[in-house]
C-alpha cells in the first residue's frame, strides 16, 4: 500500500478512536477527517464535497421539512397516542413502537419513518415518564429490520438488485423474495430486543432530575366545546398521566371536583386545572381539544400558531411591581399574555388576572416572536428565556398534513416520483398549505447530521480510491479457503465492518466486485453473495455512522459512540448468523 492508504488508514483509525473516547462534536470530528484526506492529498475537491450532493442526503433535508409540517399541526402527536397509546410497561412500549415501525419500513424508505416518528417517540416518552434513550436505539433498529423484509425497503438493497438486474445473466429479486431470509432476520432482531432490551440500550436521560427543582407553575385550561376530548374520560383523554404536571381539580360551571377519578368524563368547557414545571405547561398547549382558560390569548394579534412561550422573571423596577396583572394592563404594555405565575418557585392559587406581581416572579407568557429581543435587557425584567419548540400547533391544519404525508409515500412507492422528488413536493405543499411555516422548516434542519452523513461519503472514497478497502476484502476472503458457505461468511462479515466504519450505500459498492470475484473462484452463483451484501450493509446496528436512521437518532437520544457497540454488536452477531445460515437454503450455490 503506498502513503495515501496508510493516510486513510490512520485517519479512520482516529475517527474512530475519538468518537468512542471522547465527547467531541460528531460533525466537527468528521469533518476533521475530511480535511485531513483532502489536505494530504488522498481525495480531491470534488471527493470531499461530492456526498453533499449525494441526492439521499437532500432526501433526508427535505423530510426534515415534512416532519416539521407533521409536528407543527400535531399530527405527531395524534399518531403516537393512536399508534401508540399508553403502554403499561417499558417492554410493552418497545413492542407497541416496534411492531408498527417495522411494518411501515418494509414498504416505505426507513428514512421517513424514523424522521417523521422521533418527535412523536419523545413527545410520549416524556409523557409517560419513559427513558427517550431506551426508545429512539430501539425504533432505528425496529426501522432497518422491517427494511430488509422487501427490495424497497432500504437504497441499498434497490442499489443491489440495480446491479444484477444489469448482469444478462441475472434477473434480480421481486419486490418479497427477500423476505425469505429478511423476515428472519427481522424476527431474531426484534425478539432479541424484547428480551434483553433494559440491558441493551442505556438511559441517558434523567426523568427524574430533569423535574428537581424546577419551577411550578398553576396553569387553566379549558375544555373546547366539542372538541375531541369531550365526552372522554381523564384517562382516555391522556391526561392523567402527564410527565412533570398534574391534574389537581376540575371547575365545572362553579363546582369545583377535587381529586379528579381517571374516570371522571370531561363536559364542555370544564376548566382544568393543572400544576406542572414549564416544559409540561408548554405541552398543555399543545393537547388537541385544550384551549388556555384566559381569553387574552385570542386578543393578541396574529394566529396563536405564530406565537411562542417566554419565561420572564419580574424585577424590582418593573413599573407593575404591586398592581395586579389586570390593573397594569399587562397584554397592552408587553404585547404578551400571563398564562401562568411562579413565586420562589411555587404555584400560586390565584388568577393571573389578580395576582399582585412582586420582584422575583417568574411569569410565563405566550406572545408572538420577538419578545426576548425587546425585553432581553430590559430593566424591567432579571431574566427573559425562550422556550423551544413552544408554538401552540396548527390542529384545524393535522388533517391536511396527514394527507399530504400519505400523498408523498404513494408516489414515491409507486414509482411515479423519485423519493427525493415526493419529499419536494410535499415540503412545498405544507408550506404552502400554511401546515409550517418557512422559519420553522428552516429550524427543524438538523445540519450535523446532513453534515455527518456527507462527509462520511468523502471518507468511503477515501477507502475505494486508496485501495484499503479492495485489500482488505479480499484479504479476508482469502481465509475462507475457497470454501463457498466459509466465503458467503466473509463476505458478510467484511461488508458489515465496513458499513459499521462508512455508511451502508458505500459499502455495498465497494463489496460487490468482490463478491462477484469470489462467486467466481469458488464456483458458485452470485445471488447467495448479493443477498448476504444487501443484508449485512441493511442490518447495520454498532455504529452511529452505519446507517443512516442511527445518525438520526444519535443527537436527540443523547447517545455516546459506545452505546452502539453495546447494544449493535449482538444485534449485528445475531442477524447474521441468521442470515448466513439461511441464504445458502433459499439461493443455492
Amino acid at each position: 500500500m503506498d502513503l495515501h492508504a496508510w493516510i486513510t488508514i490512520a485517519t479512520l483509525a482516529v475517527l474512530v478512536g475519538l468518537l468512542a473516547f471522547t465527547r467531541l462534536a460528531v460533525d466537527a470530528v468528521f469533518i476533521g477527517a475530511v480535511t485531513v484526506l483532502l489536505v494530504s492529498g488522498v481525495i480531491d475537491p470534488s471527493q470531499a464535497l461530492g456526498g453533499f450532493s449525494n441526492e439521499g442526503l437532500a432526501t433526508v433535508a427535505v423530510l426534515y421539512v415534512v416532519v416539521a409540517g407533521l409536528r407543527d399541526t400535531g399530527a405527531t402527536q395524534w399518531l403516537a397516542g393512536y399508534l401508540l397509546g399508553r403502554p403499561r410497561s417499558e417492554l410493552v412500549a418497545r413492542v407497541r413502537m416496534t411492531l408498527p415501525v417495522a411494518g411501515f419500513s418494509a414498504f416505505l424508505n426507513n428514512t421517513p419513518v424514523v424522521a417523521m416518528m422521533i418527535p412523536a417517540i419523545s413527545e410520549w416518552a416524556q409523557k409517560h415518564g419513559l427513558h427517550r434513550s431506551r426508545l429512539l436505539m430501539p425504533l432505528s433498529y425496529a426501522a432497518i429490520l422491517g427494511g430488509c423484509c422487501t427490495v424497497i425497503g432500504t437504497s441499498t438493497t434497490l442499489i443491489v438488485n440495480g446491479y444484477l438486474l444489469e448482469d444478462p445473466a441475472q434477473d434480480g429479486l421481486s419486490l418479497f423474495e427477500i423476505a425469505w431470509v429478511g423476515l428472519p432476520v427481522a424476527i431474531a432482531g426484534l425478539v432479541l430486543m424484547y428480551l434483553f432490551g433494559h440491558w441493551l440500550f442505556p438511559a441517558r436521560d434523567n426523568l427524574t432530575r430533569e423535574m428537581e427543582n424546577a419551577r411550578e407553575y398553576s396553569v387553566e385550561m379549558v375544555v373546547r366545546e366539542g372538541g375531541p376530548l369531550v365526552g372522554k374520560t381523564v384517562e382516555e383523554a391522556g391526561l392523567r398521566h402527564l410527565a412533570g404536571s398534574y391534574l389537581v381539580e376540575i371547575d365545572r360551571r362553579g363546582d369545583i371536583l377535587p381529586a379528579v377519578s381517571p374516570e371522571e368524563r370531561l363536559q364542555d368547557n370544564d376548566r382544568l386545572v393543572f400544576v406542572g414545571v414549564p416544559d409540561a405547561v408548554v405541552e398543555l398547549q399543545k393537547i388537541r381539544g385544550l384551549v388556555p382558560a384566559t381569553n387574552q390569548v385570542f386578543k393578541l394579534d396574529g394566529p396563536r400558531a405564530n406565537r411562542t412561550m417566554v419565561e420572564a422573571v419580574v424585577s424590582e423596577t418593573n413599573p407593575l411591581v404591586g398592581r395586579t396583572i389586570r390593573e397594569g394592563r399587562f397584554r397592552n404594555r408587553y404585547d404578551a399574555v400571563v398564562i401562568a405565575v411562579a413565586r420562589h418557585g411555587r404555584r400560586l392559587n390565584v388568577k393571573p388576572g389578580d395576582i399582585r406581581l412582586q420582584p422575583g416572579d417568574a411569569l410565563f407568557l405566550e406572545t408572538r416572536p420577538g419578545f426576548s429581543e425587546r425585553f432581553g435587557r430590559s430593566r424591567d425584567f432579571y431574566l427573559v428565556s425562550s422556550l423551544e419548540d413552544s408554538s401552540p400547533p396548527r390542529h384545524d391544519r393535522a388533517i391536511p398534513a396527514g394527507l399530504t404525508m400519505l400523498g408523498m409515500v404513494v408516489l414515491a412507492t409507486t414509482g411515479v416520483l423519485s423519493i427525493l422528488q415526493a419529499a419536494l413536493l410535499a415540503a412545498g405543499v405544507m408550506m404552502i398549505s400554511r401546515c409550517t411555516t418557512v422559519s420553522s422548516a428552516r429550524s427543524s434542519v438538523d445540519w450535523g447530521v446532513l453534515i455527518v452523513i456527507g462527509a462520511a461519503f468523502a471518507i468511503g472514497a477515501a477507502l475505494e480510491e486508496t485501495g484499503v478497502a479492495a485489500s482488505a476484502a479480499r484479504a479476508v476472503v482469502d481465509l475462507a479457503g475457497g470454501h463457498p458457505w466459509l466465503s458467503l461468511a466473509a463476505i458478510y462479515i467484511v461488508t458489515a465492518v465496513f458499513t459499521a466504519l462508512v455508511t451502508n450505500n458505500a459499502a455495498a459498492v465497494m463489496m460487490i466486485p468482490i463478491a462477484m470475484s469470489t462467486a467466481n473462484s469458488v464456483d458458485a452463483e452470485l445471488m447467495p453473495f448479493a443477498v448476504a451484501i444487501m443484508m449485512a450493509a441493511s442490518a447495520s446496528f454498532m455504529t452511529p455512522m452505519g446507517y443512516q436512521t442511527n445518525l438520526m437518532i444519535y443527537g436527540p437520544g443523547g447517545y455516546h459512540f459506545s452505546d452502539f457497540i453495546r447494544a449493535g454488536l449482538p444485534l449485528n452477531i445475531v442477524t447474521g448468523v441468521v442470515a448466513v445460515l439461511v441464504i445458502p437454503f433459499v439461493w443455492g450455490f
